[in-house]
């Protein structure tokens, strides 16, 4: 497929157009599970199945644990829930005040432009209206948003986020950015998209100019494994880059699928390569749907633990629990202060050594409190 229509596996819109949703779509590509063929066809999973066929064309055939295929075709687990799950598990819905718009931190605001992606992650946490394709952000709705954000002039920052925003047309996606810069205060734009990941195909010559018509423009994207860091991901990611467009990674930590030391490090390591930052790397949140895919929190300390002093610092993301009930993004960290005292701080580096530090004085290495 991918070699004999190149002209067209090369188009966006194709992949769009031609995204696999079925048992018979997926046949001859992949070898199903009956889990698999189970969900795809089962209508107690909810949320919708759609992959682009670049997406799919990553997926190991023969291997239901490749963790392209994890993300990408359902499992029955999906129509499990559990007491502390929820439909809307971060209160987007309660911090809305106006539709399609979250205003939750004082200066920042999130815009939904659409509920359509090319390819519907299994870990979505927006899943309770992701895939709705046929609901749509209107003129009246758009004016609504231009409105509140000309009365609340403290958010300087509004990320452009849905599903999927760069599954809209350069025109659609210049009018609602144009909306949002005719408010003077706003300061950044963000676009929330997994394009790079999933269609990189979508981010042309003419989007990167696009983009570099506004002032300050940053695009958050989504890998969540090295595997998906192919050419053609890095010549989405390079035409960004050189068009003087700034790009963030948050990765979701994912249980089978990235939880480990060495993937996250060779993901980071990948990233930076092509210039993206490791942003923030995600806790797994409690929407109902995808407990299947969670860890305990210790994992992703023990893992950005292993990341300190073993790769460039700024290549560690932060590694964040967004809050259930819309309390927003809490950072949690490895303990490295052992003990402290008036005078002094026990911290542990990256060897697992301990270091006195003392307040006023050198530090010295401490061999006898380990």
């Amino acid at each position: 497929m991918k070699q004999g229509q190149s002209a067209e596996w090369s188009d966006w819109r194709w992949q769009l157009r031609n995204r696999l949703k079925t048992v018979d779509d997926f046949s001859g590509l992949i070898e199903l599970t009956e889990e698999e063929k189970a969900a795809l066809e089962s209508n107690q999973i909810t949320f919708p199945t759609a992959v682009t066929p670049y997406y799919a064309s990553l997926c190991d055939p023969k291997d239901p644990t490749c963790p392209i295929r994890r993300q990408a075709i359902p499992l029955p687990a999906e129509a499990r829930s559990y007491p502390f799950e929820h439909i809307d598990a971060l209160a987007e819905e309660e911090q809305s005040p106006v539709p399609f718009l979250v205003h939750r931190y004082p200066d920042r605001a999130l815009v939904i432009a659409t509920q359509l992606c090319a390819t519907y992650c299994r870990h979505c946490t927006r899943r309770r209206r992701v895939g709705l394709e046929n609901v749509a952000l209107t003129e009246q709705d758009l004016e609504r948003i231009r409105e509140y954000l000309q009365t609340h002039e403290q958010i300087k920052d509004v990320i452009i986020s849905g599903g999927d925003p760069l599954t809209l047309s350069d025109e659609r996606l210049v009018h609602i950015m144009d909306v949002i810069a005719s408010v003077p205060h706003v300061e950044i734009i963000r676009i929330g998209t997994r394009a790079p990941v999933t269609n990189p195909f979508r981010v042309t010559d003419e989007l990167v100019q696009v983009l570099q018509g506004y002032p300050t423009v940053w695009v958050s994207t989504h890998f969540n494994h090295p595997k998906e860091i192919t050419p053609e991901a890095r010549e989405a990611c390079t035409k960004l880059v050189n068009g003087g467009i700034p790009v963030l990674n948050q990765t979701v930590l994912l249980a089978g699928i990235n939880d480990s030391a060495e993937v996250q490090q060779e993901l980071v390591r990948k990233l930076v390569q092509m210039k993206v930052q490791p942003y923030y790397l995600y806790q797994c949140d409690l929407v109902a749907g995808i407990e299947h895919f969670r860890t305990s929190p210790e994992v992703g300390l023990r893992i950005i633990s292993a990341l300190q002093g073993r790769t460039t610092g700024f290549a560690i993301p932060r590694f964040v629990i967004d809050a259930p009930g819309g309390g927003g993004k809490i950072p949690l960290e490895p303990r490295r202060i052992i003990k402290e005292t008036p005078t002094e701080l026990y911290l542990q580096n990256y060897e697992g050594k301990c270091i006195r530090y003392p307040k006023k004085r050198f530090p010295t290495v401490c061999t006898g409190c380990m």
